[in-house]
């Protein structure tokens, strides 16, 4: 692999998880549809190197957090959501292995999760400018958080992006969470949710050809980008983080635009 290519795969790492900690969206959703647009892996390899790299971002993050004493996870909540996430995060991987394995032309898995990201980002951008005026829930019925927390780790693990901004759409809508409170549960979230996926990969013994220079800068890319992005939180405002999660759902939707026309 040319040199230019690994600064490639460390700086989208490293940007992408500096505003995924920010803004509690795990990097992924930033991070998978840019490497697919530079079109220089095939898309199950590119999915496995972002689901590692949002892991490696997540763990560092929750852990920073916990051991700084100011954790704003509600476990009551976050728990039973993240199990869920867990058990959702196999059956997502299931299911993308189900269609890579159904479809012989790749390019085509690449367009579908292309264009389910885009639907996913749109409704979470109109959801955001509205959010004002539309009245949110405390759930607070187990069940009903694992249920939750299931379709969110299929969504993650299916598309690869980890966990993304569908997250914080929940926890807002769902759980009356503030900006900075719903990054931090999200983070929570996505972490259980890329454990049991990267395990059922490993597993199951299905792990894409990679590289192996790529992997271990992309996971030192998201951890430098946890560690910076969470600086970075601690130092701004709740309405910073909405304007630049805004400004990050346009830059998806313009992404995701761009990977339908390119794969088909």
């Amino acid at each position: 692999m040319d040199v230019y290519l690994y600064v490639l795969f460390l700086a989208v790492s490293f940007t992408a998880s500096v505003a995924g900690a920010i803004c509690g969206i795990g990097g992924g959703v930033l991070m998978k549809p840019l490497l697919d647009a530079f079109n220089v892996l095939g898309v199950a390899s590119i999915s496995f190197l972002s689901g590692c790299t949002v892991l490696s971002m997540s763990c560092y993050s929750v852990v920073r957090a916990k051991r700084g004493k100011d954790s704003g996870i509600d476990r009551r909540i976050g728990t039973p959501l993240a199990i869920g996430a867990a058990a959702g995060g196999v059956a997502g991987k299931m299911m993308f292995r189900y269609l890579s394995d159904r479809c012989a032309d790749q390019d085509r898995v690449g367009a579908v999760q292309a264009a389910c990201l885009l639907a996913i980002t749109l409704g979470t951008l109109l959801y955001t400018v509205r959010k004002d005026q539309i009245k949110t829930y405390r759930v607070r019925s187990l069940a009903a958080c694992a249920a939750i927390g299931v379709a969110l780790g299929i969504c993650s693990s299916f598309l690869g992006i980890g966990g993304g901004p569908i997250n914080l759409v929940v926890l807002y809508f769902f759980f009356s969470m503030e900006t900075k409170t719903a990054a931090q549960n999200s983070l929570y979230i996505i972490l259980f949710s890329q454990v049991a996926s990267l395990l059922d990969t490993l597993a199951s013994g299905s792990v894409p050809e990679s590289h192996i220079g790529a992997l271990l800068l992309m996971v030192a890319g998201g951890i430098c980008g946890g560690a910076a992005g969470r600086k970075i939180n601690e130092r701004i405002g709740a309405d910073v983080v909405d304007r630049l999660f805004i400004g990050l759902m346009v830059l998806i939707l313009l992404v995701c635009a761009y990977n339908i026309y390119q794969f088909f």
